[in-house]
């Protein structure tokens, strides 16, 4: 491989090189290898990619964190979370091979000599391999607190300046606002080059929010109905059925809008609402996302409506929560109505809606057409196309059919793609295998590019000004009890913007 050019922030990989797959020489440092993400996700998804062999060849997994601990340990925590309900034989034998690919390094995060201790433990990885190159996938699975001096360190200690591929990934959250989410993309960039930088929103690894370009754009008959011409409004629902249960000190500083709208709810949005991309290729596809987010402005405080949850059905309320501060403000539900100012979508409402200790657990998308001209059908059901994400993926459409028999009487009915009737013998990936995979092939498709991050804050920082206590009177809450569907207020505040809702609404 060529040298790639320098430039006066270190060693710049070509596009090509940000695109290969890596297919062999590669070693995966997982940061954070103690903490719950990596146990709970990132390990079970390299687990996943291994036993269906789509890791590279001689692949090794290298663990970091603070914590010391004895193999042993540090084995029975990242197997903790792998799922093998039938005691399968076959699963056994490939978890006892997939540990023998996985070591661990304890270290500081801000300290030289920690990665100058991990970059020789790789070195000596390394060493092993018969050709030349070698290539390093470092995965942030850690707070955002330390992405800047961990990237830094990596970059000072541990980066591969020539013959090789280097990408970091990075979680989310990407910031708290515009200005935080500048300060660390600046930071970022300072020492990765935007190509070899994956940041990771797990929402677009998921397999129904992938398979919206298929629906919208593989399909003439849907997109003939997809603008304001056909299309009423356009929900998308977050359901949890638990709150904080005594984890309320991180979710009180962030909320329900930063932790869930501001980035999963609005990258369905922005898939939902985009033009049709050139090609697939990941910047063509990022463009015309790019391009909806701007479209947007920032959320007005009469476009939403936020609550905290309060004590019902025998569980405490968020204020309840020792971790929680006593007189919090924090919304633990949000439903926001943003618009969409081109000509495809403009006067149509998207209402994003999230919440915490809610009667479910739900994501979907609910897009509700306009009312059929009035004439020989009056006060029928409007037709609805549901795509739940999860759980259960389901893509139904709602449609009016006439009852068998001597009467002319309507009927909704549903036209029903549920995945696991239909596709039962197909293996659907949890989303941090699609992602990481996505990482290893090079492809940026599935990740949020930086221009996306600065569009998205420049919509809700105001609000969360607001909610903050910064700039002016903040937004009243509304409250509503553990386990039901939302606030008193919700409907009401859905009809204001055109929503019908019909019993299995």
């Amino acid at each position: 491989m060529a040298e790639r050019p320098r430039t006066t922030s270190g060693t710049i990989p070509s596009m090509e090189a940000a695109t290969e797959e890596l297919r062999d020489n590669t070693v995966i440092v997982v940061f954070g290898a103690s903490g719950d993400l990596a146990r709970k996700k990132t390990y079970p998804a390299l687990f996943g990619l291994f036993r269906r062999d789509f890791l590279p060849q001689g692949v090794h997994i290298v663990g970091y964190a603070r914590t010391k601990m004895a193999d042993e340990e540090y084995y029975k925590r990242i197997t903790s979370y792998i799922k093998n309900p039938n005691d399968d034989p076959t699963v056994n034998e490939q978890l006892e091979q997939f540990k023998r690919i996985c070591s661990y390094v304890s270290g500081g995060y801000e300290d030289d000599e920690s990665f100058q201790n991990l970059n020789k433990y790789l070195e000596s990885i390394e060493s092993k391999y018969e050709r030349g190159h070698r290539n390093r996938l470092f995965y942030l699975a850690l707070p955002p607190s330390v992405f800047t001096p961990v990237a830094k360190a990596i970059k000072r200690n541990a980066y591969i300046s020539h013959d090789g591929i280097v990408r970091i990934v990075v979680e989310k959250p990407f910031g708290k606002d515009l200005a935080s989410c500048r300060d660390l993309l600046g930071s970022l960039k300072q020492d990765w080059a935007e190509n070899e930088t994956y940041r990771i929103d797990h929402y677009l690894g998921k397999e129904m929010v992938k398979n919206l370009l298929a629906l919208r754009f593989a399909n003439i008959a849907l997109g003939a109905a997809w603008d304001k011409n056909s299309i009423s409004n356009i929900q998308i629902t977050f359901k949890e059925p638990f709150g904080t249960e005594g984890r309320g000190g991180y979710f009180d500083e962030f909320g329900i809008i930063r932790d869930i709208l501001q980035n999963h709810l609005l990258q369905v949005l922005s898939i939902l609402a985009m033009e049709r991309p050139v090609s697939f290729s990941a910047e063509d596809i990022r463009d015309e996302k790019v391009k909806v987010l701007r479209a947007i402005p920032p959320v007005e405080v009469e476009d939403a409506l936020l609550g905290q949850y309060t004590a019902a059905n025998g569980k405490p309320g968020y204020l309840d929560d020792d971790t929680v501060p006593r007189h919090s403000v924090c919304p633990t539900y949000a439903a926001l109505t943003l618009w969409v100012h081109n000509p495809r979508w403009e006067g149509v409402p998207f209402i994003l809606k999230a919440g915490k200790a809610l009667n479910e657990a739900k994501v979907e998308i609910r897009i509700q057409f306009k009312d059929v001209t009035q004439g020989i059908f009056k006060d029928i059901p409007r037709n609805e196309l549901v795509i739940r994400i999860q759980p259960n993926e389901t893509v139904y459409l709602k449609l009016n059919t006439k009852t068998p028999g001597l009467k002319f009487r309507t009927v909704p009915v549903e036209l029903d793609l549920t995945y696991k009737k239909r596709f039962s013998e197909t293996y659907i990936p949890e989303a941090y295998e699609a992602l990481i995979l996505d990482a290893i092939k090079g492809d940026h498709s599935n990740f949020v590019r930086d221009d996306e991050l600065e569009a998205a804050w420049k919509i809700f920082t105001p609000l969360l000004h607001l909610i903050d206590g910064v700039g002016g009177q903040r937004p009243s809450l509304v409250r509503y009890p553990y386990g039901s569907r939302g606030p008193k207020e919700l409907d009401a505040f859905t009809a204001k913007y055109g929503y019908k809702r019909t019993e299995s609404g």
